[in-house]
């Protein structure tokens, strides 16, 4: 097994991706995920918005002890940090928590109160684009939860990518799934998930800036409501 000490040039991590892409687009996510571990070891991660622990349980069947990392952008649902502390007590990984460089307080002291009602991209970049972007610089490739399925912007989700913004390898193991295929993962191996998806949000993020989502709508539809905004700068 490879390690994160292996050196890469960004052309080479990029040329890696974009091939595993195209090799791997049929293939299931344990062996996308088979494929990552195997050439990245300990210079890959997860990242985990704790909406549910399908793709970290998925990894840590390839590789236990992976490193799962969640962002607490201190403006989370106190289920969404019930939902991390039960993954970290019961699951195989070693969640690692991220925090912002300003506590909420001290944001607001700067930037003023309630920053992400009058500047949501602002907001979204000091408390979790930004914490991401040093949180990864000890890895080569990190995965996500991405499906195709969840909005138009995500229909592209390659399986494997190059994260340019990053300069890493960006892993999408679950791209191809359906809401019932995670449904049903969650069913056969008791997967938590985040007790919110259980009363009307389909799509969990931070607690000022999202709501439950209407018949008809799509997963993605209660994230920034009424805002042009679809993504929190992580994943554009």
């Amino acid at each position: 097994m490879t390690t994160a000490h292996i050196a890469r040039t960004d052309d080479e991590l990029k040329e890696l991706a974009e091939r595993a892409g195209r090799d791997l687009e049929d293939a299931s996510a344990l062996e996308i995920l088979q494929w990552a571990v195997e050439t990245f070891g300990a210079g890959f991660c997860v990242t985990s918005s704790m909406e549910d622990a399908v793709v970290a349980h998925l990894a840590s069947r390839v590789r236990k002890g992976v490193d799962v990392v969640f962002l607490d952008t201190g403006y989370h649902f106190p289920e969404t940090i019930g939902t991390r502390d039960a993954v970290e007590a019961v699951m195989d990984v070693n969640v690692i928590t991220l925090t912002p460089r300003q506590t909420v307080a001290e944001q607001d002291a700067e930037h003023g109160p309630q920053l992400h009602d009058r500047d949501p991209d602002l907001c979204c970049k000091l408390r979790k684009v930004q914490p991401l972007e040093q949180g990864l610089t000890a890895y080569q490739a990190w995965a996500t939860g991405l499906r195709r399925d969840e909005s138009p912007t995500r229909a592209n989700t390659p399986v494997v990518g190059w994260d340019a913004k990053r300069r890493k390898v960006k892993v999408s193991p679950i791209a191809r799934w359906t809401q019932d295929d995670v449904d049903a993962y969650v069913l056969e191996h008791g997967v938590l998930t985040n007790p919110l998806l259980m009363d009307g949000y389909a799509s969990v993020g931070c607690a000022p800036c999202t709501r439950r989502v209407l018949e008809g709508e799509d997963a993605r539809a209660g994230r920034w409501a009424g805002r042009a905004k679809t993504e929190c700068g992580l994943h554009g």
